[in-house]
């Protein structure tokens, strides 16, 4: 294998010539989107207009693509071989290994959109100026009511389920395959090696690669930096200290360090522990909800959304909306979801590959793909399902209990803690169950950050599972930097807005990914069946040795 390692000096153990170049162009981007935000925000969400109109058809395909790649991987022969050698066993417990593909997979994502995306759904406003939700309206229950509720509940669980993690499975066990399979380094270099063979150590394999850097990068401070601003509405709930400027930018310095921290410290150790630690909390929030809140109304609405779900997420996935308001709801939502599944991918897809060696592809496809989406799905339903029965059922009339009026107006913290009050009310209770969501945002952001700069360093060195630690402290320190610079300039926005742009090229890498893995798949078990034909048989053997 070629190596372009350093073997020396400050850059030893990292690849010189993509950590200088990486660095340079994320304080490129960040001095275009910094100093002047609003231009930046001005081309970036044209060309991301463009996109949505142009390729929305191209995303809906792409996305059902990889959902198929996976059915047929768990179908096929190919299931059961193993990511590593033919007698390797799994690294982490099945436990360990589910809590760490929700944590760093999910994140405080679910907290945000938990309640607020099923609410914006059941609402018939219209309030975004366009339809809240085609799919209920195509089904009959244009009115806010009990079937329009389900018809929300399938809506959201749609874009939080298996076609999103699809990319990150196809994505993950790409990168664990040639890994661990091949032993070719765990970067998204190796993707290419059946189309290029070495010459994935040359220019293009370090464009993947930087591709994949630049990713982790943008993606953790984005979330960092919008998500700080909603934990500071959570401590101002809780402690009284202001949700302003400098508290956000305590909140990024306070995060940054712990995730730098658990970074350090490794994937059996911080990363493990914290992930843990997130589903173990995240039991005692989602007990209070279905306990507290309708526990049958709950359990009636899951099965009947899972149901709902299992006969249309295929039609779902391959409708493509002709009228005028459908498609701007289409491209605001599941189009807009699809690009940033795609642009997290790399960097989700190879932490995914690097806890799972020694799982077969099956076991890793299955895995990745059921157990983060029946948690999100039970999730979902738990806290979008209190909310609606809880404007369902309001004094007022149904729409009147005032979590619809908080979604309207963005405030999705508002709206999460509005529901937790519906519950257990604002007394001591309430606050305890408050403080709880409010560590979950932190966490569920330390675990993203941490697996992200393991990721990113992961790729500089080339696939070292274990890279230089001053080089995970640089990139800790780096992620944070651009949250905390982009949050004072106001380019937050425009940093969203490009990471979409970004999954298009990032979806073509994708797709070279899949066709790798699948020739890669198919070359191994014909040249298996001409060893096993080529090899004589027993009785060839005996009569050998007689004569």
């Amino acid at each position: 294998m070629v190596t372009e390692l350093s073997q020396g000096g400050v850059f030893q153990g990292m690849h010189k010539g993509m950590t200088l170049t990486s660095a340079a162009l994320v304080l490129a981007f960040v001095l275009f989107t910094g100093l002047d935000p609003d231009a930046a925000g001005s081309v970036f969400g044209a060309a991301r207009a463009w996109i949505e109109g142009a390729f929305s058809g191209y995303y809906l395909i792409t996305v059902m693509l990889l959902l198929a790649v996976c059915t047929f991987i768990v179908l096929s022969r190919y299931g059961s071989i193993r990511l590593g050698a033919d007698d390797s066993r799994p690294e982490f417990s099945n436990f360990a290994w589910f809590s760490m593909l929700f944590s760093a997979g999910i994140g405080i994502g679910i907290l945000f959109f938990g309640v607020a995306e099923p609410i914006f759904y059941l609402d018939d406003t219209g309030a975004f100026g366009y339809p809240n939700n085609p799919h209920a309206d195509m089904a009959g229950a244009a009115a806010i009511g009990y079937e329009r509720a389900i018809d929300a509940l399938r809506v959201t669980v749609f874009h939080w389920g298996l076609h999103g993690w699809a990319i990150y499975v196809i994505v993950g066990m790409s990168l664990a395959y040639f890994a661990y399979r091949k032993g070719l380094p765990l970067a998204l270099r190796s993707a290419l090696y059946p189309f290029i063979g070495e010459r994935i150590f040359g220019p293009l394999g370090h464009l993947f690669d930087i591709l994949g850097v630049l990713g982790c990068v943008f993606g953790v401070a984005t979330s960092l930096g919008l998500g700080v601003s909603q934990m500071a509405v959570g401590l101002e709930r809780l402690v009284g200290i202001g949700s302003g400027l400098n508290t956000q930018l305590v909140l990024i310095a306070l995060i940054s360090t712990v995730s730098i921290i658990s970074a350090v410290t490794g994937v059996r150790r911080g990363i493990k522990v914290i992930s843990e630690l997130n589903i173990w909390v995240s039991l005692l929030v989602v007990g209070v909800f279905l306990i507290g809140g309708p526990t049958l109304w709950l359990i009636t609405a899951f099965g009947e959304t899972l149901l709902d779900y299992t006969i249309n997420f295929i039609p779902m996935g391959l409708w493509f909306a002709d009228e005028p308001g459908s498609v701007e709801w289409q491209k605001g939502w599941t189009i807009f979801y699809w690009g940033w599944w795609l642009a997290w991918a790399p960097f989700v897809g190879l932490f995914i590959a690097r806890i799972s060696k020694g799982r077969t592809l099956r076991e890793f496809v299955l895995g990745v793909l059921l157990v983060p989406t029946l948690i999100i799905f039970m999730w979902l339903i738990i806290f979008g399902g209190n909310a609606m029965y809880q404007e369902l059922n309001a004094a007022g009339g149904p729409g009147s209990a005032g979590i619809i009026e908080l979604v309207n107006a963005w405030k999705l913290p508002a709206a999460l803690f509005a529901t937790a009050d519906g519950i257990v009310g604002t007394g001591t209770f309430g606050w305890v169950l408050s403080a709880m969501m409010v560590f979950l945002l932190m966490s569920w952001f330390v675990t993203s950050s941490d697996s992200g700069t393991l990721v990113l360093t992961t790729i500089l060195s080339l696939g070292d599972n274990e890279p230089p630690k001053r080089f995970r402290v640089f990139w800790g320190v780096v992620i944070g930097l651009v949250a905390a610079v982009l949050l004072v300039a106001g380019g937050l926005t425009a940093l969203q807005t490009a990471l979409i742009v970004a999954a298009l090229p990032l979806s073509v890498v994708i797709l070279v990914m899949t066709a790798g893995v699948l020739l890669s798949l198919f070359r191994e078990t014909l040249e298996a069946r001409h060893q096993a034909a080529a090899k004589p048989l027993p009785e060839q053997q005996g009569d050998s040795h007689e004569r």
